[in-house]
């Protein structure tokens, strides 16, 4: 295994992946001791009873049940074989009722690295990524995939950090050549494919915005939504590229269910997830790009965590590899100039409305990850916890109107023995 994820990271990152720094047990490629994720080191280190258990605990019991896995066409595996990537598949259930039929929809994201070096010219780049993501695209129609999410600003480098204005050549209208690509798979395989870019917004000055483009299973744009929340922390200090989004939080009502896009920053802001249940969100996707030395404590907790509070699926989708750039850059904090932001450390899973959720797809390997979910689930979870009917969603309107006033005073009462004390 760790032969498999350094073959991987040669091939993929010739401009300089050594340079990334490490935690304790993480090799240079990202896997952990070798292995490509936490669960896939525990299956081959504990016996087969404790791991049961283990297993247990961190993933989760669907229904009372471990989550399945499910067996994928062999044109698929072949595809992940050939190409390269990891490919995993899963299943959620729901109780049976009596009055409503299962709703079962196919699920997947897409995780990967760039596919040329960032010194390459940049069409290149974008016709290799390009390249490069449509076998898995193709593994996932022959799955028969209904909808499918990709990663935060896949077509490009995630350059943001670097505050060259340079990379903003990459950035596409809605009906780009990105959007334009996936349109033609998106008909061929009757599928809904959440497609993150850098968008260039021709009618309002060609401002750039953080954008999540949603194309219907007929090709069609059903719309797009823009990233709520922007990063001002470490190196991923965006603003330099775009500011906060103006779409508010739609949820877009597909062939396959009602869908919404939390783009990367926003899973750290909880009220982002509440919004998008309260429009009425089955599945939310959360495509990101963080790397390890600043979130991974954070990445299995917070979506599932928003599943759960929200009654709805979560996918959370983050890239692969270390992205080195030709001229270093700083991150403000007094430390060196660095020309890579660390490695992504991939790592996408599911999660559910009942707490379960997903092994993940590898720390350090290109994956497609599918889901089949029945989203009779969310409804079930609504009627067995009652999150909605005991929220007291009054009570903080309330709160939060008097917050945003320059006037709002915090509501805390004084021990008026520390006043006399202070006498």
């Amino acid at each position: 295994m760790a032969d498999l994820c350094n073959k991987v990271e040669e091939n993929r990152m010739e401009n300089g992946d050594e340079k990334e720094k490490k935690g304790e047990g993480v090799s240079i490629d990202g896997s952990i001791h070798g292995f490509e994720s936490l669960h896939r080191l525990l299956s081959a280190s504990l016996k087969p009873e404790i791991f049961k258990e283990v297993s247990r605990l961190i993933v989760g019991l669907n229904c009372g049940s471990v989550v399945e896995t499910v067996a994928l066409p062999e044109s698929a595996v072949t595809h992940s074989s050939k190409y390269d990537f990891d490919v995993q598949a899963f299943c959620f259930h729901a109780d049976k009722e009596i009055l409503r039929q299962p709703r079962v929809v196919r699920v997947g994201l897409i995780q990967n690295s760039i596919a040329l070096p960032t010194t390459a010219p940049f069409l290149d780049q974008k016709r290799a990524i390009m390249q490069k993501l449509k076998p898995m695209i193709d593994a996932a129609g022959a799955s028969g995939v209904n909808i499918l999410c990709l990663q935060e600003a896949w077509m490009m480098p995630f350059a943001f950090c670097t505050r060259e204005k340079r990379w903003c050549e990459f950035a596409e209208p809605i009906d780009g050549e990105s959007t334009k690509f996936l349109q033609d798979l998106a008909r061929k395989y009757n599928m809904v494919i959440v497609s993150p870019i850098l968008e260039r917004d021709v009618n309002h000055g060609e401002t750039l915005w953080n954008t999540a483009v949603v194309i219907g299973n007929h090709g069609n744009i059903i719309g797009k939504h823009r990233k709520n929340h922007i990063p001002r922390v470490g190196d991923f200090n965006e603003s330099t590229y775009y500011m906060e989004g103006n779409t508010g939080h739609p949820v877009f009502e597909t062939a396959y269910g009602k869908i919404g896009i939390n783009i990367c920053y926003g899973r750290h802001h909880p009220l982002n997830w509440l919004a998008f249940g309260l429009n009425g969100a089955e599945i939310v996707f959360n495509p990101s790009a963080t790397v390890g030395e600043l979130s991974e404590p954070m990445w299995p907790i917070e979506a599932r965590n928003a599943a759960i509070t929200n009654s709805y699926y979560v996918g959370s989708i983050n890239r692969v590899g270390t992205e080195v750039f030709p001229n270093p850059f700083t991150s403000g904090d007094g430390k060196p100039q660095h020309a890579d932001f660390g490695h992504f450390y991939g790592s996408s899973y599911f999660s559910a409305p009942d707490a379960s959720c997903t092994p993940s797809l590898s720390r350090c390997r290109d994956g497609l990850l599918i889901s089949d979910m029945d989203l009779n689930l969310c409804r079930q979870l609504k009627d067995k916890w009652g999150f909605r009917m005991t929220a007291r969603y009054d009570m903080y309107a309330e709160l939060l109107s008097k917050y945003v006033k320059p006037e709002f005073e915090p509501q805390v009462i004084i021990d008026p023995l520390l006043q006399k004390k202070a006498l």
